[in-house]
């Protein structure tokens, strides 16, 4: 009893935070007040590089409620497996009733009446009686063990129905938000090719903090041959990829993709989302930054980079951004976290 009860406080909180989450992206997600026209070029780059971080926090949230409509699927499937389990046990009683109702309820009356006609004496009466009782006893703990087991069936089928019914409403709302989000990075790279080549060189130093040259991992103050050196190196190697949001390689990355990418190398398994992985482990202040650490920006959390030593990050940032070695000091720096021990 006290497992399934869990099970059922386990899927409400997992439908409560999937509301939570996706009534968040939809907040975020609403249409905004039409702004005036930059202008000139360099207010139309600030306003290209203030769209780069509203849409980091939007594809945040919607990497979140991807990770909720999965867990509403998997609560979704392990209800249906609670009902089929019910339904099971329900049927494992059915022999037992059909001999109960074969053998006839009346025959426990006629059964009494015989034995009070053939008993021998006190004795044999009261023995027979006995044992009529306990037959009518069994006969009413199967029908009581029946009538839980089809209560509970019942009751594990309108739990499955429900979270089959929430799993799929989420995944619909999901799907609306990553068209959303999808119809804004286009608008937003639309945006950003419009920009000269200076001007795209600006944004991506305003948002992504200015490029510096590529370092080997001998360079770096970092172990050689420990989990944060291989997960470095991975990172460093794949500098110069694109950005593409929910990309998680080995072409392509989005933020948290990347970390999840060096660090899987690694042998290190981390969350899905930037948020998530800003929860393995204790808070480090910028000056006990170690190579390997996790690095997050902005509130709530929307970013994470690798941190590689020397003051130094690489990261995948944003659209029209190439995946780069960048300064640890940006806008928006939050803590660290250490993945390793």
């Amino acid at each position: 009893m006290s497992q399934r009860w869990t099970t059922r406080r386990r899927s409400r909180a997992v439908l409560a935070l999937g509301a939570a989450l996706i009534a968040g992206a939809t907040s975020v997600l609403a249409p905004t007040t039409a702004t005036a026209a930059p202008g000139n070029a360099a207010e139309a780059a600030g306003l290209v590089a203030e769209a780069a971080q509203q849409l980091t926090l939007v594809e945040a949230q919607v990497h979140e409620a991807e990770a909720v409509v999965a867990a509403q699927q998997d609560a979704a499937a392990a209800a249906a497996a609670q009902a089929e389990a019910a339904r099971q046990a329900l049927a494992v009683h059915e022999p037992r009733i059909r001999a109960i109702v074969q053998s006839g309820m009346t025959r426990t009356t006629q059964s009494r009446l015989a034995a009070l006609l053939t008993s021998d004496s006190a004795d044999d009466l009261v023995m027979q009686m006995t044992t009529l009782d306990m037959i009518a006893t069994h006969t009413n703990t199967v029908i009581a063990d029946v009538a839980a087991a089809r209560a509970a069936a019942e009751q594990a089928q309108v739990a499955a129905d429900q979270a089959a019914a929430t799993a799929q409403a989420g995944l619909q709302e999901l799907q609306a938000q990553q068209a959303e989000v999808e119809k804004r990075a286009a608008e937003y790279r639309a945006d950003y090719d419009r920009l000269s080549a200076a001007e795209q060189a600006r944004v991506s130093t305003v948002v992504a903090g200015p490029k510096l040259a590529t370092p080997s991992v001998a360079e770096l103050p970092v172990v050689s041959g420990s989990q944060a050196a291989t997960a470095i190196q991975v990172a460093l190697s794949k500098v110069g990829s694109p950005y593409r949001s929910g990309a998680t390689g080995p072409s392509a990355f989005d933020c948290s993709g990347l970390t999840s990418y060096a660090y899987a190398a690694a042998g290190v398994t981390l969350p899905r989302t930037s948020r998530e992985q800003a929860t393995i482990g204790p808070q480090i202040s910028r000056a006990d930054l170690q190579p390997g650490d996790l690095v997050f920006y902005y509130s709530p959390i929307s970013h994470v980079a690798l941190y590689i030593g020397n003051g130094m990050i690489v990261h995948a940032r944003t659209y029209g951004t190439p995946l780069s070695v960048t300064s640890v000091d940006q806008g928006g720096f939050r803590f660290g976290v250490r993945p390793t021990v």
